[in-house]
């Protein structure tokens, strides 16, 4: 399957942009309008950060952000990977982190994050057109609130190169850099060096690669905006492998609305009798019950060794409504609680087993 390729600059874009919404969840950006000066400051600067010496890049930690080491997520889970995680404001980047950065690094991560932000707004903007609501800017507005959570993350996946002391997982190519997750957020926008290891999940569960692209940018729609639009855009599921003989360098946006953002279907986007497929909820929660299945995931995690897909899983779950809803008595409440804090996979299989829907009921990050 072809990765859906958008031309910003082309007017039938939004077209193009909702189908690829709707069919993957996913898309590549040519002509973005950012100056690719900004992109290899950026890069060149990250890179030198990676080549420090671990303990003076440990420096440069202030739970949950700054540096961060083969542990994703605040479960601990493991991945072939270290990262460097920080707002998008950069004053306060600068006031956590201003002895740990050179002026030439937090100047070049300010001009991006402008860069990538401006132009995410813009495609959410043209998503609201192609989708034929009136208010232009319902998903842009979220991200350039004062209040806003949204992060940047830097990836850096060293080379690895199977070696005979290897366990057969990575003898068979499967080595996690960072497991399968779909982003919480509004939307993610990606942009990495020339090596490969990005996957995304289809409809059917299988993955595929996207190969890298190093003046373009991928688009990944997040749970948020699934539920924005009642599931016709669909989040998509994405991990990376670890194999390059290369190291892989990716710069990630997350978009997020402020915390207290209450998160529902738009109206404008509901036709005649059609129901709301989601109970309403604030980023806050959202984010707060993301913290908790995965803490309850790490505690029930000692017998899942042979678990590929979970390997470094930072997983923030769609919880979906169905005409079935499970909301009487205190019998049933609790029943709904115990699903939400149920391990991932075993998620999967309770609701191969009862169809019944799940609402997003306390929780967060």
């Amino acid at each position: 399957m072809m990765i859906p390729l958008i031309d910003l600059s082309k007017p039938d874009s939004k077209h193009m942009i909702v189908k690829a919404c709707e069919e993957l969840g996913f898309f590549k950006v040519v002509n973005h309008g950012i100056s690719m000066e900004f992109i290899s400051k950026l890069e060149s600067e990250a890179n030198n950060f990676f080549s420090l010496p671990l303990a003076d890049k440990q420096r440069v930690q202030q739970t949950p952000l700054g540096y961060g080491n083969k542990s994703i997520g605040h479960s601990g889970d493991f991945g072939w990977v270290e990262y460097l995680l920080l707002t998008t404001n950069p004053d306060s980047n600068f006031q956590r982190f201003q002895s740990d950065f050179r002026e030439t690094f937090r100047v070049a991560l300010n001009e991006y994050i402008v860069a990538v932000k401006r132009m995410a707004c813009e495609i959410l903007e043209i998503m609201a057109d192609g989708l034929k609501i009136q208010q232009r800017n319902v998903f842009s507005k979220l991200l350039m609130d004062e209040q806003s959570d949204s992060v940047f993350r830097l990836n850096h996946y060293p080379p690895r190169v199977p070696n005979n002391n290897d366990d057969q997982k990575v003898k068979n190519n499967n080595l996690i850099g960072f497991g399968e997750h779909t982003d919480p957020q509004i939307i993610s926008v990606l942009r990495s060096n020339n090596a490969s290891g990005l996957q995304i999940s289809l409809r059917d569960g299988s993955w595929i690669s996207v190969p890298p692209d190093h003046t373009s940018f991928f688009i990944n729609v997040g749970d948020s905006l699934q539920v924005m639009t009642n599931g016709r855009f669909q989040s998509v599921k994405h991990r990376v492998l670890s194999n390059s003989l290369n190291s892989r360098l990716s710069m990630i946006y997350f978009g997020g609305p402020p915390l207290s953002e209450k998160i529902a279907p738009l109206a404008s986007l509901m036709e005649g009798e059609q129901k709301s497929l989601y109970r309403e909820f604030t980023w806050f929660e959202y984010k707060k019950s993301v913290y908790n299945s995965r803490d309850d995931d790490d505690d029930n995690n000692d017998d899942d060794e042979d678990d590929d897909e979970d390997t470094g899983a930072q997983i923030a779950p769609i919880i979906k409504l169905e005409e079935v809803a499970v909301s009487t008595g205190e019998e049933n409440e609790d029943a709904l609680l115990d699903l939400l804090t149920l391990p991932r996979r075993s998620i999967k299989v309770r609701h191969s087993l009862i169809n019944i829907s799940v609402r997003l009921i306390g929780g967060g990050n």
